[in-house]
């Protein structure tokens, strides 16, 4: 009986001792998290803009990316037309 009572003790004292070490250590785990998770959206926002680019450049000047596809032609074929005739 005394080592069932030994035995509960323990498990008892491992788990409020985790407890209160997790209470200890969350801020910072959560501020460490929030810190790397900002810096991934940042680089994020970096690779995709073009902010940088229009920075460079003087007021006035105009530069273009990429010019459009000359050669595409507009064949829109909407559907069959069906001829009908009202029946009274």
């Amino acid at each position: 009986m005394m080592t069932f009572l030994k035995t509960v003790l323990i498990i008892l004292l491992i788990f409020f001792g985790l407890k209160f070490l997790f209470r200890l250590a969350m801020p910072y785990l959560m501020r460490y998290l929030a810190k790397k998770a900002g810096q991934k959206m940042e680089q994020a926002f970096r690779g995709s803009s073009q902010y940088d680019n229009t920075r460079t450049q003087k007021p006035g000047n105009i530069s273009v990316d990429k010019m459009p596809n000359q050669n595409s032609k507009n064949n829109k074929k909407v559907g069959e037309y069906v001829d009908y005739e009202e029946i009274d």
